[in-house]
């Protein structure tokens, strides 16, 4: 879909957070995914070229929608496609453009179709952002901690597969649901991560794709009802987003959440998630959007970064690694255990992931380094490993910030004992 670029404007949201629902629609009547991605993407780019001279027409999603389908149209072959051609003949307007065409679930629908039961889950999952979230490759393969190309491949494959299954676009049933759910609350929560904290680029936040995200698992929690990691993943997002306002300064630059105004997050958010994620762990069953949003909700409630219970928040970070190996949750456990243990605990347990695959030359690992040797007083060494946590990034906002750390000490300002953001 629409490519991430170094500066979005209002008409580059607008497409971004319309593109799902129009393709989700095209999919649904055209039963071809890789086809209905192209034919999007023109339409996309008929707006771009159109929408500045003409304006924004009443009904965009419309507009798109019947400039991508005659786009269709006009790639296929026979008299059934010159009937479509014919049919569909005219200038685009608005009036009835796409009416009975498009539904507001459709780009549910269209995550649904990408977590096909014959690709992997990684492989769902990357194309689904593609399709559904319009991040690009090179932000999918920093996701996933995969090399660009490897991630480009992989898409690839998936779309192939889609392809060659001949499945129909439509609502699946409850089997097939369950089925595949796994991999959409995995897609979703991935989608938001690069909406809250874009991988890249000048912007700390893409609100377009983090809104999305939002909105979907509001789709799938009142879908699935039942499901414990559904409303899990709901709280968990409900409560993340609820300090996005006052995770930017007014250039937008990084404030880390001991430097954050709690008085500017939203206590409505805040307090749907904590409802939604008591009511969830009432039923017994716990999985890993469970623990992330008690985790959340633990932060939520606390009035000050040193007031948080930084035990619980380590306990909670204990069981989330033995659910999923991931070696992120491993790195916050350490976090939160030197809250509470001091920062040479935390120094010695970073040593267990040193020579972790996934981690290998990642920003957080020396981000995180850095914050504890800084605690702990060794003022060069956090200098150092501050400045390799910039290098090591691809966010503006957080290269920014980490620099500034680093120039900071330099100039003698004393070491924080609050935990990174």
């Amino acid at each position: 879909m629409v490519e991430a670029d170094s500066a979005v404007s209002p008409l580059e949201a607008l497409l971004r957070a319309l593109a799902p629902q129009v393709l989700g629609a095209v999919t649904r009547r055209a039963g071809d995914l890789g086809a209905a991605e192209d034919a999007v993407q023109e339409a996309l780019l008929a707006a771009h070229l159109a929408w500045p001279s003409e304006g924004v027409p009443a009904n965009p999603a419309g507009w798109l929608y019947r400039v991508a389908w005659r786009r269709l149209a006009d790639r296929q072959a026979g008299d059934a496609a010159r009937r479509e051609r014919e049919a569909l003949a005219g200038p685009v307007t608005d009036a009835g453009a796409a009416d009975g065409e498009m539904k507001e679930d459709d780009a549910l629908l269209l995550l649904f179709l990408c977590c096909h039961p014959a690709l992997t889950p990684p492989s769902a999952i990357a194309l689904t952002l593609r399709a559904v979230g319009g991040l690009t490759t090179a932000e999918i393969a920093r996701a996933f901690l995969v090399p660009e190309a490897t991630m480009a491949q992989r898409i690839h494959r998936a779309r192939e597969t889609i392809a060659a299954s001949g499945l129909a676009f439509e609502p699946p049933d409850r089997v097939e649901r369950e089925r595949r759910l796994a991999s959409v609350l995995h897609v979703l929560y991935l989608m938001f991560n690069e909406g809250y904290a874009a991988s890249a680029g000048p912007e700390l936040v893409r609100p377009e794709l983090s809104s999305e995200a939002l909105r979907l698992a509001r789709l799938l929690q009142a879908l699935e009802p039942e499901h414990p990691e559904a409303a899990g993943l709901l709280a968990l997002l409900l409560l993340t987003d609820a300090r996005r306002a006052a995770r930017t300064g007014p250039s937008g630059e990084l404030v880390p959440l001991h430097e954050q105004e709690r008085a500017r997050w939203d206590r409505a958010a805040i307090a749907e998630g904590k409802l939604l994620i008591a009511r969830t762990l009432a039923r017994g069953a716990v999985g890993p959007f469970q623990l992330q949003a008690a985790i959340a909700a633990l932060h939520a409630e606390a009035p000050s970064v040193e007031a948080t219970d930084w035990r619980q928040v380590a306990t909670l970070y204990a069981a989330l690694e033995r659910l999923t190996a991931n070696p992120l949750a491993t790195l916050s456990r350490i976090v939160a255990e030197a809250m509470v243990q001091g920062p040479a605990h935390g120094l010695a347990q970073l040593a267990v992931l040193e020579a972790h695959a996934r981690l290998a030359g990642h920003h957080r690992l020396e981000a995180v380094r850095a914050h504890l040797l800084e605690r702990a007083g060794d003022l060069s060494g956090a200098i150092r490993s501050y400045r390799a946590a910039a290098r090591r990034t691809s966010s503006v906002p957080e290269r920014n910030y980490l620099a500034l750390k680093a120039a900071r000490l330099t100039h003698g300002t004393p070491p924080e004992g609050s935990a990174p953001r």
